[in-house]
């Protein structure tokens, strides 16, 4: 137009466009016309352009604004960022006027097309109210309060002066547990907190397991304790403890105990104490006590020669459940045992036979481990639970990660970190992938998706089916299995049921009905395996979340268990009634976990620092001499070709920004509660 154009029109743009404005053509109700910003009635137009852009841009920093506000207070916690002042937008509800009530329900149900209106609605809130003189009034900043998520508020942080309370709360539990047992009950093996008596073998009801399977009459409550006194940092208590020992344990007793239940209690603690007493290389330093002679070590290896008949004259390999320390194994001694019973031996027996330099005790473990591997089902890749020593029949069928099978997996993976084993970690490997596969039910991602919350149960180890609906305390252990295993994620989500079942009881019941949603066996011991998860994942996440789950069960311990000499038994987790016992893991492992978590400055938590917890929660460092043998290979076996990897934890791989986010997304938490009957 501006080159071709005739006439006045044509003329007026070119002129215009020689002044270097560029022209416009204007059509309305007069015509057309051509203007430029050299008219005179332009101007006022550029003036009022002006003006709207000041203002359009004055309302989108407002907007920007208060998106930043809601971003960083509202939605900020849940992405992993925390801030002093917790905001989050909330409307005041308001009620609805008399005779309005069909305006109200059109309302609603227009409102049905149209996102969050719809969801306020139905929910019968209202975006605004009414305001009287009488209304408080309310800072700006009070929109953003009390709306965040529940979740969020109560496990978002945890204050420096808290935890340190809470460090403080678990020393003197340890404590008022410990000065009791040796003020009441030592040298006996346990203390009765409510009669502030001491507990032996019961020698009048040899069929009485339950007690005759942990106690031998050889103070093992005070053996089993002796690394935490360390943990502690009480040198001076630990050099005294050991010395008792010393002076007044033998095991030359006519007293009938579990292989397994000696192992781990006694043979671990008399092991892991003299590592810590002989090495200033490990964490705690050079805490050596003046003529010490190894004799620890040397009853470590009284003790496990005492547990050796148990190996002899099986069919299998793998051994009895039980020996008399003075006579080796009953006469009338069953063919049958468990899993976890017989395959859990190799951590301690293999760190004795290194020490000393004698293959004879990690032989025998390994070969018990071997058989039992070798007796896993085709189909499924899975264990049973009770075998036949004799005939390697499974008597019992089905396979978990509770009682029964819980330490077989975990041993599996220990063993490997501390000799370097390749064939444990294969094993392993193989293991957990059938576990996966055959156990685990729900949703396939924890964090992620739609479906039931992940949850490993009973199942025959022959076909996978179901066998039952429960699932036992003991399996709280494998969340902290899998962090050792670098599977965080999964362990986050099952350690988030096995809490909200604390959460509803204020213990762990025996075992728990998920189907019903009601506990099958009803008391609590004292067990550790719930805080040492806790802890591991603390470590692995250092997420506040998981120190108000410590502190939680810290609490609840405190009040349901706490006697006139101790700690009880909960005989029953919903009436709280007590039975008068207190075992030894519960100072040697439960309260140990509790003060590590709260902790943070403890020797074992420095940089450099490697070291695992046995089953029963004795320290034991890794070091590098434990993966030489100083004997002739006598167990050859076909290494894979592929390398496992050379650290196998995942404790830094946790992204910073989800240090501060839940673990465990809301919905998901919500999802669990319910699942347990918490809402």
């Amino acid at each position: 137009l501006l080159t071709s154009g005739r006439g006045e029109e044509a003329d007026r743009a070119k002129a215009t466009r020689r002044r270097g404005a560029p022209a416009c053509f204007c059509f309305g109700r007069f015509g057309r016309t051509v203007v430029s910003p050299n008219d005179d009635f332009y101007g006022p137009r550029r003036a009022k352009m002006q003006w709207r852009s000041i203002v359009v841009g004055l309302l989108v920093l407002r907007l920007a604004l208060n998106c930043v506000l809601w971003l960083a207070f509202g939605l900020g916690p849940s992405w992993g960022f925390n801030f002093p002042i917790q905001f989050s937008f909330s409307f005041p509800r308001a009620e609805p006027e008399p005779g309005h009530g069909g305006a109200a329900a059109a309302a609603a149900a227009a409102a049905r097309h149209h996102g969050w209106p719809r969801r306020l609605y139905e929910r019968g809130e209202r975006t605004c109210s009414k305001v009287s003189a009488s209304t408080p009034k309310r800072s700006y900043l009070s929109f953003f309060r009390e709306g965040r998520d529940e979740y969020d508020r109560r496990y978002g942080s945890f204050p420096e002066a808290l935890r340190v309370r809470m460090r403080t709360m678990a020393k003197d539990m340890f404590y008022f547990g410990y000065d009791n047992y040796m003020k009441y009950a030592f040298p006996e093996d346990e203390l009765n907190p409510i009669d502030c008596a001491g507990r032996g073998p019961d020698v009048l009801n040899p069929s009485n397991i339950n007690i005759n399977d942990v106690l031998g009459n050889y103070s093992l409550t005070l053996i089993d304790t002796l690394d935490t006194l360390l943990v502690l940092g009480n040198v001076s208590e630990f050099h005294r403890a050991v010395k008792l020992v010393i002076d007044t344990v033998s095991f030359d007793k006519d007293s009938t105990v579990q292989v397994f239940e000696a192992n781990i209690r006694i043979l671990g603690s008399l092991i892991s104490a003299h590592i810590l007493l002989t090495d200033p290389r490990h964490p705690f330093g050079d805490v050596g006590l003046e003529n010490y002679d190894n004799e620890l070590l040397h009853l470590a290896h009284d003790l496990a020669v005492r547990l050796l008949p148990a190996f002899e004259n099986t069919g299998t390999g793998i051994p009895y459940p039980r020996v008399n320390l003075k006579s080796g194994v009953p006469p009338d001694s069953i063919n049958e045992t468990c899993t976890a019973g017989a395959g859990s031996l190799l951590v301690e027996f293999g760190i004795l036979s290194r020490l000393i330099g004698d293959s004879t005790f990690e032989w025998v473990a390994r070969r018990a481990v071997r058989a039992l591997w070798n007796l896993r089902s085709n189909e499924t890749g899975l264990l049973g639970n009770v075998v036949n020593i004799q005939t390697g029949q499974w008597v019992g069928k089905q396979s978990g990660l509770g009682a029964g099978m819980d330490s077989f997996y975990e041993y599996l993976l220990k063993s490997y970190i501390l000799f370097g084993e390749k064939e444990d970690y294969r094993m392993f490997k193989a293991a957990y992938e059938s576990i996966q596969s055959h156990l685990r039910r729900g949703r396939e991602a924890c964090n992620e998706g739609e479906g039931d919350p992940p949850l490993y149960v009973n199942v025959n180890m022959f076909n996978g089916q179901i066998m039952n609906t429960w699932i036992d305390s003991l399996q709280a252990f494998f969340p902290g299995l899998q962090v050792l295993n670098g599977d965080v994620e999964n362990a986050i989500c099952l350690h988030a049921f096995y809490y909200a079942i604390w959460r509803r009881f204020g213990a762990l019941p025996e075992r728990y009905n998920w189907q019903l949603q009601a506990p099958d066996v009803l008391f609590y011991p004292l067990r550790p395996e719930l805080v040492e998860s806790t802890y591991l994942l603390y470590q692995a996440t250092k997420n506040p979340f998981y120190l108000h789950v410590g502190m939680d069960i810290l609490q609840s311990l405190e009040k349901n268990t706490k006697v006139k000499c101790g700690y009880a038994t909960l005989h029953h987790v919903v009436d709280k009634s007590k039975e008068d016992r207190m075992e030894s893991f519960f100072l040697s492992e439960t309260c140990k976990y509790l003060y590590l978590l709260f902790d943070e400055d403890n020797p074992l938590h420095q940089s450099g620092s490697r070291y695992i917890f046995t089953t029963e929660g004795h320290v034991v460092p890794i070091d590098p001499s434990f993966r030489e043998k100083s004997w002739e290979e006598q167990f050859p076996y076909e290494e894979p070709t592929k390398e496992p990897p050379a650290n196998i934890s995942n404790c830094e791989r946790i992204p910073e920004e989800r240090r501060f986010a839940l673990p465990l997304k809301s919905m998901y938490m919500r999802q669990i509660d319910h699942m347990v009957g918490l809402s």
